[in-house]
């Protein structure tokens, strides 16, 4: 991808406009084209949409996607009219990473609703093309409140876009409670589940999907790969949320396959020389494409990250999928196994440990004490197998003196809190804490699971569907909303549904940090 123009700070858009048109001139491009006099064919359309991701206190991370070979002009302003422009810059959308452009957009005011305009133009005769606005706000400083929400698991069981149902309702309630960013825990797509063009309702009704030729059968290409991606575009409650909300973006596992691991799912394509999954090589390309993630310098690819939202909010994202082990979670095998890696869980430990926000948020992309042969728990006792990793995170949290951590997550497909002490557990050396858990944003719905007493969680409230798979017009999806004061600190955590009721909340106050050489309640 290729590298950004240089910033061009504090210039009035009509400076911009003459210094881009005089750079273009210069760089021997001849004559350009006037957008008046061309044909509409001839410009360049933003063919999926706009978003951003990753958005710090003065960074975010701008996308959008082509329909032919463009370049992709950003413009950010404080002001939704552009009459000053604070930074600009463009990339190349090009065939290679299927017209997909990217930017990190740096130097940005903090504390700000920051407007980005979107422009393309065709890279052979320079017309101009579609033009997109989009939204999203920089991490405030102190006394600042924030808000955000979070969820997972979209187009899944099949259940894809019915226009005539509203499509995907959820994003649109997202959008209307106005949060400063999403967090998508996971199941991004379901690159394992085709989407028909009918599906029965068990009141007798007919959900009725819009279909694509690349999302009608298992993905296995790139190609079908980014069609999962490209589906959920064509939902407009989708890309409204996307063009004004920013989002911190995870995986698990369907964005490859059902249940899948790094060495244990392959296809007939088989192993790369270095003896890794070729499917989850394609699968792991077209989730970065279409992500608005941050690249890291020292890994390509790395999902796990962390995100710093003002002085009160680090957000941890994890990666539960990338460094487990490829062996069932059952007790038939009683190796001690990982679903971390020993490289992320020292990065993990070390942020913690160093954080100094007042809240430190565990995005996870699977549940701690939800029985389940795919992720962690499995069944009462003392820990086993991947429990034994996150026992040893729960115990170095406990000795390092870090308080006020919060886990969520998505991927079981119904909306539940646990509260995890370890006066109700087998393993006790941890202190209490909360995991949230919500979606799905649209999928089927499932009853609520069974929690496992090792870490003592106990559910304090749960709600879902009394089988498996119900349709999303059943009103049974789900999000989270968290809510962090400015002045006190304290942190609102709510669980709500597709029609923006709130179903159940509770306020977390902040705990005084026991660390040593840091300073205490540092909110305040």
């Amino acid at each position: 991808m290729a590298i950004a123009t240089p910033d061009r700070r504090g210039m009035t858009r009509r400076q911009l406009l003459v210094r881009s048109a005089s750079t273009i001139a210069s760089a021997g491009l001849g004559s350009i084209a006037k957008p008046y006099l061309s044909r509409a064919a001839d410009r360049p359309q933003i063919a999926c949409g706009i978003q951003s991701g990753d958005v710090s206190a003065d960074s975010a991370v701008v996308w959008a996607r082509a329909d032919r070979p463009a370049r992709m002009m950003v413009e950010c302003s404080t002001v939704e009219s552009f009459a000053s422009i604070v930074h600009a810059a463009s990339v190349e959308a090009l065939p290679e990473s299927d017209f997909v452009a990217k930017l990190s957009i740096e130097g940005l005011p903090p504390g700000q609703d920051i407007f980005y305009r979107v422009r393309l133009t065709d890279l052979d005769a320079g017309i101009a093309g579609q033009t997109q606005i989009g939204h999203f706000r920089t991490a405030p400083g102190r006394g600042r409140s924030i808000s955000f929400v979070w969820s997972g698991d979209t187009a899944g069981q099949g259940w894809g876009i019915d226009l005539s149902r509203g499509g995907m309702r959820t994003y649109r309630t997202m959008l209307n409670n106005r949060p400063d960013f999403f967090i998508h825990c996971g199941d991004h797509i379901y690159a394992d589940c085709p989407i028909e063009r009918e599906l029965k309702l068990p009141d007798g009704g007919i959900w009725r999907n819009i279909v694509t030729e690349e999302k009608s059968a298992v993905a296995h290409s790139l190609e079908q790969f980014r069609g999962n991606y490209k589906y959920n575009f064509l939902d407009e409650n989708f890309r409204a949320f996307h063009a004004w909300v920013p989002m911190l973006a995870q995986w698990d596992d369907h964005e490859v396959t059902n249940d899948w691991s790094p060495l244990g799912t392959v296809d007939a394509t088989g192993h790369a020389e270095d003896g890794s999954s070729l499917l989850v090589a394609r699968a792991r390309r077209a989730f970065h494409e279409f992500m608005p993630i941050r690249a890291i310098a020292e890994q390509d690819g790395r999902v796990y990250r962390k995100v710093s939202y003002g002085p009160m909010l680090d957000v941890f994202l994890i990666d539960m999928r990338s460094y487990r082990d490829s062996t069932w979670n059952n007790r038939d095998d009683r190796s001690e196994t990982c679903i971390l890696g020993a490289t992320q869980l020292a990065w993990l430990k070390r942020g913690l440990a160093t954080s100094d926000a007042t809240w430190k948020v565990i995005a996870a992309d699977l549940p701690i004490g939800l029985f389940s042969e795919d992720a962690i728990a499995l069944g009462d006792g003392p820990p086993e197998r991947r429990e034994h990793e996150i026992a040893n995170l729960l115990s170095f949290i406990k000795r390092a003196g870090v308080r006020n951590i919060v886990w969520l997550t998505a991927d079981m497909h119904y909306t539940a809190a646990h509260h995890y002490d370890p006066s109700r557990a087998v393993f006790t050396d941890f202190e209490p804490f909360w995991e949230f858990v919500s979606g799905p944003l649209h999928a089927g719905t499932w009853a609520p699971g069974q929690l496992d007493n090792t870490f003592g969680p106990k559910p304090m409230f749960q709600k879902g569907c009394q089988g498996e798979n119900l349709a999303p017009c059943f009103g049974l999806q789900f999000f989270g909303r968290v809510d962090i004061d400015g002045r006190t600190g304290t942190m609102t955590v709510s669980l709500k549904d597709v029609d923006d009721t709130s179903l159940w909340s509770i306020d977390l106050a902040p705990q005084p940090d026991t660390r040593p050489g840091l300073l205490v309640a540092r909110h305040i």
